[in-house]
């Protein structure tokens, strides 16, 4: 329900505060990298990403929506009101296998719901590098669970001061958590001596090492230690081969203990040196008259020291925050992104380089900020970058791209893809450039190996025939001869339904021999026919085509069989949510009224528009029921949609109806109905308005709960918003008290009461559509003075043409006008 989203941003600038404050807190007390909190949002059932810390917030959009019911951890937390603790990618696998399969990254993930008292908000999450064990995260749980208490209470707060549940309705923040380091010295130089084996440096090298100098014995080994410990053996060798002559061609990418980039770039021995080896393991295979190696070792960061020398490197370099924007850019890379350094700086990777915002491009960037190795990928540049001719010379179409993680940034090399293998990283990846999926992993790729189908063929098992659910790239017409044949027929999808046996050909030929006389859509090509079984009977088939020959591992059929079954579990689920949809439906159009109580001097119009998301069923009503000598005008939304929100919304009806019937006074009624709410515990609350209208003397006493407030149309045409005073929305507190307001209605006024989806809007601001509404209200002509000339009833339908025509509906609406007629002469 959301008829107190009209109060959902208050207080914006304290909301955003307190959201933003939980979420840089947390990446510190949870020992994590990024951390984010998800709010309710004025879309019953619907979450939203309100503060992203950490991570380019455009890079992760698919996860800004969820919704409760959803197979997520966010939606588990939320819903059941419990702590969600994934520590890696394997329990999240086995666990939330959806979730999983959108970010198939070693990291791990911890989520609390942000609860006081009865009432949830929302879920604090924060990603964080993955451990073995869920034992492992218990003291980093238990800090984001008391954080979460914390932001859940300050919310409470905001939610007594009147301004209603916090909710959100628009994009994420996106924020920058505290550095995980201090800026330091991020260059330094050194000079390696062979015939002694020692290294000196200068401070720079000394603060990068973190090593002071009075620590340092100066060996060459204790160099290759600090500098990259699991990396050390390269250094020496590097250190070698320039001391024969033979420099590497490309700077020497390392990692640092952090997981941070690192650079080593060396330059070989004055000709005219004359050193005398002393031998040992650093140095065999030198020769005696080697000079010393000269060097710099670089941590391309944001330091002006550090930047003077990247711009030198022969590759590109350049370097993202945690948000995507690009800090730091060499003139290489620059010149290999095609882009003048002023354009790169400051913005983001995808905005300054449109051509990198692939969804491959985007999957190794995500890979790269969430899990702790380096990725390494190839691009291939466009002709043009969407603004005109490049203005670089092409050094060829492909380019080589690695992103490095460290905790505050992420560093990335760009050559061109000719030169890949002349300085590749020592990891494992496939020839072409790409690292391998972890085995967990595997039928993910397989099943995203799907697209490669050129033809899909659903079909349905009814009343022992065999049905076309779905198909989509055959040919015209091939099918017509294949809908509705019998499950005697000797065809392999028939055969794959009543046997339960998956049937792979490799290719065209094989089909035609398995299936002599079968008709074939395609001279060439692979078939695979998989039977879809549910809650353990055959429901249909699914065929998948290929358009050249292939061979079906036995990965590749497990994981092709498995997708089946989950097919066949998606088609189950959706015709039981038909089912449950019709039943709904059925449901609310029985409780809904009718006819409308009439009076002589009373004309009403009612309308009620479902909502056009999931079951199209809701909880908003509207009535007018016989009250002693007068009329009773209600209308009421009830949170939330489906069978529940019906089913509440019958319950409130019937009570109203009963209350108004025994002439109860207005403040009588919002109290009773509020305590049966809150009896029947449905977990849900309901907002309502009540006036009970004298015809007579057109005297109205109304009664608010967490409602819009209702518009009164003068004879005149003059309109006005009735901003009466109210309580809370029903369902939430017993001893609240709604106050009365008398006002009067004169004969040719229009009434007009209505429920928050007939005004509000994703992302705008419901006083927006409330002026709006009566702006049309005003404009829409006064009714006729007589009864039974249905002026009320055009008035009605004006009001509601814009949104009948909405494709994208997400609330319902409901409409319900009165006007006092004058008396008859």
């Amino acid at each position: 329900m959301t008829g107190s989203a009209q109060d959902a941003h208050p207080r914006p600038g304290r909301l955003s505060a307190l959201l933003t404050d939980a979420s840089t807190e947390a990446v510190s007390r949870a020992g994590g990298y990024a951390a984010g909190v998800y709010l309710r949002s004025r879309t019953p059932g619907l979450l939203r990403l309100a503060v992203l810390a950490g991570l380019p917030g455009p890079l992760f959009r698919p996860w800004w929506r969820l919704h409760v019911d959803s197979p997520f951890p966010v939606a588990d937390a939320c819903r059941l009101g419990v702590q969600v603790v994934l520590p890696n990618a394997t329990e999240t696998m086995r666990r939330y296998p959806q979730f999983a399969a959108g970010l198939p990254f070693q990291f791990g993930s911890l989520y609390a719901p942000v609860v006081a008292g009865s009432d949830t908000y929302g879920v604090l999450t924060v990603l964080r590098p993955a451990v073995p064990d869920a034992a492992e995260v218990v003291s980093e749980r238990d800090r984001l669970a008391r954080l979460a208490q914390e932001l859940g209470a300050a919310l409470r707060d905001l939610d007594d001061e009147g301004g209603g549940p916090p909710l959100w309705d628009h994009e994420p923040l996106c924020v920058r958590p505290p550095a995980a380091r201090p800026p330091l010295a991020r260059l330094g130089r050194f000079v390696w001596t062979p015939k002694t084996g020692l290294v000196t440096g200068d401070e720079g090298l000394h603060a990068l090492m973190g090593v002071p100098p009075t620590e340092f014995d100066g060996s060459v080994e204790a160099f290759a230690d600090a500098v990259a410990p699991y990396e050390a053996n390269r250094i020496l060798v590097a250190l070698r081969e320039t001391a024969t002559g033979r420099p590497p061609p490309l700077p020497v990418y390392l990692r640092a203990v952090d997981g941070e980039l690192r650079l080593m770039d060396l330059w070989s021995p004055s000709e005219d040196a004359g050193w005398n080896s002393p031998g040992g393991p650093a140095t065999t295979g030198v020769p005696a008259d080697a000079g010393p190696v000269r060097g710099i070792v670089l941590d391309p960061g944001l330091g002006a020291t550090a930047d003077a020398a990247a711009d030198l490197l022969p590759d590109g370099v350049f370097c993202l925050d945690r948000e995507g924007l690009i800090v730091y850019a060499n003139p290489r890379a620059a010149q290999l992104l095609r882009r003048p350094r002023a354009e790169l700086l400051g913005r983001s990777l995808w905005d300054a380089v449109p051509w990198l915002g692939r969804p491959d491009v985007e999957d190794h960037l995500r890979g790269a900020l969430l899990s702790p190795d380096p990725v390494h990928f190839h691009v291939e540049r466009p002709d043009t970058d969407g603004s005109g001719p490049a203005s670089q010379p092409s050094e060829g179409g492909w380019i080589a791209l690695s992103a490095y993680p460290g905790p505050d940034r992420l560093t990335c090399t760009v050559r061109p893809a000719s030169r890949v293998t002349d300085a590749a990283p020592a990891d494992h990846t496939t020839a072409d450039g790409l690292t391998p999926p972890a085995p967990e992993y595997r039928p993910i790729v397989l099943a995203i190996a799907l697209t490669e189908a050129v033809t899909a063929l659903s079909l349905i098992h009814r009343q022992r025939h065999l049905y076309l659910a779905w198909e989509n790239g055959f040919p015209t017409g091939f099918l017509t001869p294949f809908d509705g044949v019998g499950l005697d027929t000797r065809l392999p999808g028939v055969e794959t339904l009543t046997t339960g046996r998956p049937l792979f050909f490799d290719s065209m030929q094989q089909l035609a021999t398995a299936y002599p006389g079968i008709q074939l859509d395609a001279e060439e090509g692979a078939r695979a026919f998989l039977p879809l079984i549910a809650s353990g009977r055959p429901v249909g088939s699914c065929i998948l085509g290929f358009d050249r020959p292939r061979s079906f591992s036995s990965e590749e059929r497990a994981v092709l069989t498995a997708l089946a079954g989950l097919i066949a579990h998606a088609m189950e689920k959706a015709q039981r949510y038909e089912t449950e949809a019709a039943l709904a439906r059925g449901l609310q159009q029985a409780l809904l009224p009718q006819r409308l109580a009439a009076h002589p001097r009373v004309e009403t119009a009612g309308r009620y528009l479902p909502g056009t998301q999931g079951m199209d069923v809701g909880g908003d009503w509207y009535d007018v029921v016989e009250s002693g000598d007068g009329l009773a005008l209600v209308i009421g939304d009830v949170q939330g949609h489906g069978v529940q929100a019906a089913a509440t919304m019958g319950q409130l009806r019937s009570a109203v109806r009963a209350f108004a019937l025994g002439d109860r006074p207005p403040e009588e009624v919002m109290s009773g109905i509020n305590h049966l709410l809150i009896d029947l515990d449905p977990g849900l609350f309901a907002s309502c308005c009540y006036i009970r209208l004298d015809p007579a003397t057109g005297v109205a006493r109304a009664a608010r709960a967490g409602h819009p407030p209702p518009l009164l149309r003068s004879p005149d045409g003059r309109t006005q918003v009735l901003d009466l005073p109210g309580g809370v929305v029903l369902g939430v507190a017993p001893r609240v008290r709604y106050p009365v307001t008398e006002l009067r209605i004169e004969p040719g006024a229009v009434l007009a009461l209505y429920t928050d989806g007939l005004v509000e809007r994703p992302g705008g601001d419901i006083d927006d559509g409330i002026s709006a509404l009566r702006v049309a209200l005003a404009r829409a002509g006064s009714p006729a003075a007589r009864p039974g000339s249905r002026a009320l009833t055009v008035i009605a339908d004006r009001l509601t043409a814009t949104a009948r025509h909405e494709v994208d509906r997400p609330d319902d609406i409901a409409l319900l006008l009165a006007t006092r007629l004058p008396p008859l002469t």
